[in-house]
């Protein structure tokens, strides 16, 4: 019988593989915020943006659609 710091362990690891795996990409860099179009030279012009932008992809992976 394994102990329960190994088992510990092992429920350890498979949330962090299951977690790792449901990690959305990191969209990919424009030149324009991919929620406002405002000119940036990251994908977002500002973190309110961003969380937007992440809000509505989740919804949006919910119910099976891409993020446009």
């Amino acid at each position: 019988m394994s102990d329960f710091l190994e088992e510990a362990a092992e429920t350890s690891e498979l949330l962090l593989k299951e977690s790792l795996s449901k990690r959305q990409a990191v969209p990919e860099k424009t030149g324009h915020c991919l929620f406002c179009e405002e000119e940036t030279a990251g994908s977002f012009c500002s973190a309110e943006c961003r969380e937007d932008w992440e809000l509505i992809d989740k919804i949006n992976r919910m119910k099976g659609k891409p993020n446009a």
